[in-house]
């Protein structure tokens, strides 16, 4: 076991903790950035990313209509101040990404060619093909190796905040604050102890809670299961985005995403009848908000007893298809479907997650010296539904944020050598023999919040999930408290955590709204 220090600790390597090292290491030279992160460096939702980023950039468009726009998806449950923030600073977030090197799509006349998807009242989305996330996320990576003073941890996997709670001699009334983390080097399956003066926890979403999501195998929802257990306000976990379209590809994980922008391309959702259904439920059709069109499609396959629906390209120009949508048109191809001459069969998938960390205008979390930023955060932008392409865009403003924030308490940045901090007890643990167990609960966990947790919800369907859960919590713990850690075993836990409270934020509201919708709250 060893104990390293640094002055500020990004626990995430996609947009959000990626920007903010990047800043935070251009204006303090002098001060070091460690970027620990659980899988190799490139690995993030981030990545995945298809559509683009939503930003004013036409001089028809307007910063009231964005804000409007993310208004109306979010079912006005968003804070307005937050969305008149982010939306007013989006411009210059991506000067910033352009300056850095990423490259956006343009026209023929050299303007930035922008998309238009689901929410949008007008084309606002700046994108590179459909592999937007991934051009991000390079041009990201080469500016951190460009920087000598961040340090890339890639396979290692945080566990536990530290926080007064683990101080011998610090008064448990006083306020919350964390001084680091205990994080799992994978290379050396040791648990080392790391110090920093400011921590940001920037490690995604949480769609592995579920059966079916476009979100990558890392996503189990790690950060919020840690600020959690160390008592930071966790808030607006019902409220869990249904991506409409995804591939259907029965028994993949993750499921591979046919982005919103398709359908902003002029796609249509068919029935097996034929029938495009989205024009008897929203006046918007297939570009109504993703909840909206979750909903139809989920009533479509219960009372239809089919497996999928269809999304329909065939109208199309397919040569403009081909140029905007080079990666879906290879992987529907690889799997015999032709969307010049056939439609795409899909279904929604757990997509993202509207609440988290409760964080303030500056990233702060409820625990002091600790922010969060990205998917794994509760900014208030999102409200009840996410408006497409606007989670970069969170990830960017509000990383700027903490940077800011960080840059400025600089001189505050000063270890306290008085705080002895204990080591990482694995004193009378051992290798679990079956590893099949935490596998079991893992996808256990996944059919419980699927079946009963997914887009329409009931009390009885809760109720059912919590007793499930509660025994899984029960096993999990007691498997947890006497083995030698794994990534394996942290992050059924950390699933276990989520599940919980997406289950009782669940309960505790009773009026649909967004993306929560119960059959108990119907008026």
């Amino acid at each position: 076991m060893s104990t390293f220090s640094t002055d500020i600790l990004v626990l995430g390597s996609g947009v959000a903790g990626l920007s903010i090292a990047i800043k935070t290491a251009r204006a303090l030279p002098d001060k070091t950035v460690f970027v620990a992160t659980k899988a190799d460096e490139s690995e993030s939702n981030t990545k995945y990313a298809q559509g683009g980023v939503a930003a004013v950039w036409d001089k028809l468009d307007s910063f009231e209509d964005h804000i409007r726009d993310t208004m109306v998806a979010g079912d006005h449950f968003n804070d307005r101040e937050v969305v008149k923030m982010v939306v007013e600073e989006a411009p210059g977030c991506m000067k910033q990404l352009i300056k850095w090197g990423t490259d956006f799509d343009q026209n023929l006349e050299g303007e930035m060619d922008l998309g238009k998807e689901g929410g949008h009242s007008t084309n606002r989305i700046l994108h590179y093909k459909d592999i937007t996330g991934y051009e991000i996320e390079k041009t990201l990576l080469e500016q951190v190796r460009s920087l000598s003073n961040i340090k890339l941890l890639p396979y290692h996997f945080a566990i536990d905040l530290i926080t007064n709670h683990h101080i011998p001699g610090k008064g448990k009334d006083e306020k919350i604050s964390c001084y680091g983390a205990y994080v799992l080097n994978q290379k050396t399956s040791k648990i080392d102890t790391y110090l920093a003066t400011s921590i940001i926890l920037a490690t995604g979403g949480i769609g592995q809670v579920y059966a079916a999501t476009t979100n990558p195998l890392i996503a189990t929802g790690d950060g919020i299961a840690m600020a959690y257990r160390a008592k930071a306000k966790i808030t607006d976990m019902e409220f869990v985005q249904f991506h409409p379209t995804s591939l259907y590809q029965p028994g993949e994980s993750p499921s591979f995403l046919i982005s919103e922008a398709v359908r902003g391309f002029g796609a249509y959702l068919r029935n097996k009848s034929g029938e495009r259904f989205m024009l008897k439920i929203d006046d918007r059709a297939e570009l109504a908000p993703r909840d909206i069109v979750s909903r139809a499609i989920n009533t479509e396959l219960i009372f239809s007893g089919d497996s999928h629906v269809f999304l329909d390209c065939t109208h199309l120009e397919m040569h403009e298809f081909r140029k905007h949508f080079p990666n879906i048109l290879e992987k529907c191809k690889s799997l015999g479907i032709d969307p010049e001459s056939q439609w795409i069969p899909v279904v929604p998938a757990a997509h993202y997650l509207m609440g988290g960390i409760e964080v303030d205008k500056n990233g702060q979390t409820s625990i002091g010296n600790l922010f969060a930023c990205g998917e794994c955060s509760r900014t208030g932008l999102h409200g009840a539904n996410r408006l497409a392409s606007n989670s970069l865009l969170e990830a960017l403003v509000f990383g700027n944020k903490i940077a800011d924030e960080v840059i400025r308490n600089r001189s505050r940045m000063v270890f306290d050598l008085a705080l002895s901090i204990p080591e990482w007890d694995e004193e009378g643990t051992m290798v679990p023999k079956e590893k099949v167990l935490i596998s079991h609960n893992r996808k256990t966990i996944q059919n419980i919040m699927t079946d009963l947790v997914a887009i329409v919800r009931s009390d009885e369907r809760l109720e059912k999930a919590l007793d499930h859960l509660n025994y899984l919590y029960q096993d999990t713990e007691k498997a947890y408290e006497k083995s030698k850690l794994s990534p394996q075993i942290c992050e059924l836990r950390n699933l276990n955590a989520i599940a919980y409270l997406v289950v009782q934020q669940s309960m505790a509201r009773k009026e649909n709204k967004g993306a929560f919708y119960s059959l108990d709250n119907l008026a």
